[in-house]
């Protein structure tokens, strides 16, 4: 699947699991403690099976990020390399410009204001 190659960030990925599969055991057996109490309920019970589930959750992930993984990379290993295909270029002409500092946008924005004004001053 991948290389087994140990890293500080894999290392850590592993520190991280364990240490919150190690807590939410702990949060569980406080939960069956509860339970077991003269006040506890079924609540409580069932944080009992909850809380190991949680503890598993990042273990799964990185179980599942790097199954995705693994995936895409073989999809993208059998798949063909096209050539790239780049497209000609072409050059827009240049117009004049209505006046020397401005531009024909410029120039028909302008146009649209000066209307609009002589709209409103009738």
């Amino acid at each position: 699947m991948g290389s087994a190659v140990v890293t500080p960030k894999r290392v850590g990925i592993a520190v991280v699991c364990l240490l919150s599969l190690a807590v939410c055991c702990g949060l569980a057996y406080w939960q069956w403690e509860r339970f077991s109490e003269a006040g506890g309920t079924f609540q409580n019970l069932g944080y009992v099976f909850q809380w190991p589930l949680f503890g598993l959750f990042p273990a799964f992930m990185v179980w599942r990020i790097r199954r995705l993984d693994a995936r895409n990379k073989a999809r993208i290993a059998q798949e063909p390399v096209a050539e790239p295909v780049t497209p000609p270029v072409t050059v827009a002409p240049v117009g004049s410009p209505a006046h020397d500092d401005e531009d024909d946008e410029h120039a028909a924005y302008n146009r649209f204001l000066a209307a609009l004004h002589a709209r409103d001053t009738r």
